[in-house]
């Protein structure tokens, strides 16, 4: 027999599930619903076939065109033939793969660390990177616009959680002026930020948190291969060195492979090796990632003109859009936003770009505030000149029909 709770639970789930349900049959009705697209082929960064169309990809966080090179798929593919396609279940009960060590010490020198450690995916890097390092009694300092995986983390910590607000280092600074001296503090920031492109303030940052006496974790997962002369991240782009306690990155973006890593100090890393929840009792990445994660980082190394050719690629797609009359935000990065305003008009972009065989997707509240409905125009190293033109072309031609400009 279902008590009065049950039943009031059971409606408030159906209730979310109808509202949901509700508003994407309404996109789907209207031919405005462009998530979950199928994908048939990648070829290469640059191009997709969507429904038997080739497309021009421009949502795609692969910024130094890496998905597809031969030396990672040759590696992905020794890395199966030597080990399997799995393992046999959580690193520290079921034993740890040479190639998951020959990794992670390849990530600590490309992140100039004394040690790596990796995990199954960079969502749960984030969550574990925060949560492990800070408890109740500790104070967390986020800013406003850091990722998702970030906020979940300071909340699943049980930390004191105060958000500054975004890249404002007067407001960064007026909250840790807040805490107790003495408490053990944390500040934890995007290197560059997913949904407006823009970067951090590090140096301000760093000189705050040694101000305070907080430590400093740095989420890279949109900055590494992007930001620095050689692609190594923010440290090497404002030219400073062991500046941040804790690097946070992603495999799946720059790196064509999956889950994330944390680099640092050896006597930090060895605590997330036997405390972190998602390390002790989740499964390691596969033989398959871990080969092709590797072999990427040493063709970033031996391949440095993809770095360039992005940079090249970035401001030629920046200046194009802001020719055109776009609002392109704060941006200086590769990933573009595309200010459209209501959540209707980024839809109606979409519709006109992909009409077009450009491959784009909106982003819209409440992953945006209201009002701040935008496409996430990303470009990359495998974006030819012409590319970039022709695709600017497409945007100008749909920005007119919804009269953005």
């Amino acid at each position: 027999m279902e008590t009065g709770v049950d039943n009031l639970r059971s409606d408030r789930i159906s209730a979310r599930i109808q509202a949901w349900r509700e508003r994407i049959e309404q996109a789907k009705d209207s031919q405005l619903y462009f998530y979950n697209q199928p994908i048939d082929e990648l070829r290469g960064a640059a191009r997709v076939v969507v429904n038997g169309r080739e497309m021009q990809m421009f949502a795609s966080y692969s910024y130094l065109g890496l998905i597809g090179h031969p030396k990672i798929n040759a590696a992905a593919k020794a890395a199966i033939e030597q080990y399997g396609s799995g393992t046999h279940g959580v690193r520290m009960l079921a034993g740890t793969l040479r190639l998951h060590s020959e990794l992670e010490e390849t990530i600590a020198r490309f992140k100039q660390s004394e040690s790596a450690i990796t995990f199954s995916s960079g969502y749960m890097t984030n969550v574990t990177a925060v949560s492990t390092m800070v408890s109740r009694e500790d104070v967390v300092l986020s800013d406003k616009l850091n990722h998702a995986s970030i906020v979940d983390g300071c909340l699943l910590s049980g930390a004191g959680f105060l958000r500054f607000r975004h890249n404002d280092m007067a407001d960064l600074e007026f909250c840790l002026q807040r805490i107790n001296p003495d408490a053990t503090k944390l500040v934890v920031v995007d290197a560059v930020f997913s949904m407006d492109g823009d970067v951090i303030n590090l140096p301000k940052v760093v000189e705050l948190c040694r101000k305070y006496g907080a430590w400093l974790m740095v989420d890279e997962a949109h900055s590494l291969g992007v930001l620095g002369e050689t692609g190594h991240g923010i440290e090497e782009h404002f030219g400073m060195e062991d500046a941040i306690d804790l690097r946070m990155g992603t495999l799946s973006k720059t790196i064509p492979s999956a889950g994330g890593y944390l680099a640092g100090k050896k006597d930090l890393i060895e605590m997330f090796r036997h405390s972190a929840r998602p390390f002790v009792f989740s499964a390691a990445i596969t033989p398959a990632q871990a080969g092709a994660a590797k072999a990427a980082f040493e063709v970033i190394e031996q391949e440095p003109e993809r770095v360039a050719t992005l940079r090249e690629n970035t401001n030629r797609f920046i200046n194009g859009f802001k020719q055109l009359g776009f609002d392109t935000m704060q941006t200086s990065t590769a990933i573009v936003p595309v200010l459209c305003g209501t959540d209707e008009r980024a839809y109606e972009m979409v519709r006109y770009c992909q009409h077009d065989d450009i491959f784009v997707l909106p982003i819209v509240s409440p992953a945006v505030p209201d009002g701040l409905a935008r496409l996430r125009a990303t470009v990359t190293a495998a974006h030819t000149s012409s590319d970039i033109d022709q695709g600017l072309s497409v945007f100008e031609r749909a920005g007119k029909k919804v009269g953005i400009i």
